[in-house]
């Protein structure tokens, strides 16, 4: 393959990839499709509508992506998320951050891309302090903190910490057979749960979940199958094209909404190119404005006062220091990660989940002092 013809496939997947993120953020913004909301939801309200849409989605993703595996076109291990390096303390801590400061913040990453294309301020000011954090703690000082800590607790496993891969070295099975099977019967558990009561079964439900999930799916599709090449022109090795980590990736909105500011910054310099996570984290707000407009909810919000602001300011800055250390987000670690089946992923959602809880069980304890 020559050059010129490895830049038309990347600019390929670059729009693949930004045409699925516009249609997540359209389908969010339509169907309020959100984690935090989910838990908030079960916590405040005991209503299970929108946990029952994520199981939805997670259960479409881990379906198609181990039917991708299956058929040989994508391997877990050529994600972030399978390597066999279990750094099970990041993604638990990373988790725990991550999932306090999404409430503080009124939403996680992809939240917030979508309440910012429907005209929320706030918004504005989570993704750039998110950015932000996250850029730092990739490259800068909470980079060095993270290194000397919590990453130096890891384990290495035998093979990928994806299920398949597991239970592939420990038995001789067929990874692949067992991608599907594992992924049939964990993606089949969370979809029947998620259609097991009527709720489940709204139109606005169905269309969140199975949306979304056929979005992370397609998502990996570009990106690691559309966009592997088995021998770069350049290096004369495997490479997979437009990604920021140099592995396959699906949607995750932190580390990209970061490499997004990096790219707005030194827009200049020829270096700075983009790559699937930018594209993807503009689509999702293209995606999401262009509903809100279509529909009339698009409207100017901003904050309702200095604890609104500080609020959203820590939350925000936990979501980007925790979002990285764990790998991960609702969406990167949550959706995309557990598709793979992998160990990580499961700790790090656990860890999401209950900081989401003990955030919540925070401003209910905050109200009642005030009162």
């Amino acid at each position: 393959m020559q050059d010129a013809q490895v830049q038309a496939l990347a600019t390929q997947v670059l729009w693949v990839g930004f045409a699925l993120a516009v249609l997540f953020g359209g389908v969010a913004q339509r169907t309020h499709f959100c984690t935090m909301g989910a838990v908030a939801d079960i916590v405040n309200m005991g209503d299970w509508s929108r946990m029952r849409m994520w199981a939805l989605a997670a259960g479409v993703a881990i379906v198609g992506f181990n039917a991708m595996v299956a058929l040989g076109w994508v391997q877990a291990g050529n994600s972030i998320y399978a390597t066999p390096r279990f750094v099970w303390l990041s993604n638990a801590l990373g988790g725990v951050m991550f999932g306090f400061g999404m409430v503080l913040a009124s939403g996680c990453g992809s939240k917030t891309l979508v309440r910012l294309g429907a005209g929320n301020l706030k918004s504005l000011l989570v993704f750039v302090v998110l950015g932000l954090a996250a850029f730092a703690t990739l490259k800068g000082i909470t980079a060095v903190a993270r290194v000397a800590t919590v990453d130096r607790v890891a384990l290495t496993l035998p093979a990928g910490q994806d299920l398949p891969s597991l239970l592939a070295a420990a038995t001789g099975a067929a990874r692949p057979m067992l991608a599907l099977v594992l992924g049939l019967v964990v993606g089949g558990v969370l979809l029947a749960w998620g259609l097991a009561r009527p709720e489940g079964r709204s139109r606005d439900v169905l269309l969140g979940g199975l949306g979304i999930g056929a979005v992370i799916a397609g998502v990996w599709w570009a990106s690691g199958r559309l966009g592997h090449v088995a021998e770069h022109p350049q290096s004369l090795e495997p490479a997979f094209l437009v990604t920021n980590s140099q592995r396959m990736e699906s949607l995750s909105f932190v580390s990209p909404i970061a490499y997004t500011l990096d790219w707005l910054l030194f827009f200049s310099d020829r270096s700075k190119v983009l790559t699937l996570g930018i594209v993807t984290t503009v689509g999702v707000v293209l995606g999401s404005a262009g509903v809100a407009l279509a529909t009339r909810t698009f409207r100017w919000e901003a904050f309702g006062g200095v604890e609104d602001t500080a609020n959203h300011i820590v939350g925000a800055l936990l979501m980007g220091v925790g979002g990285v250390t764990a790998l991960g987000c609702t969406i990167g670690q949550g959706l995309s990660g557990l598709s793979t089946l992998s160990l990580g992923s499961v700790i790090a959602l656990a860890g999401i989940l209950s900081g989401a809880v003990l955030a919540l069980r925070y401003q209910v304890w905050r109200l009642e002092r005030m009162a």
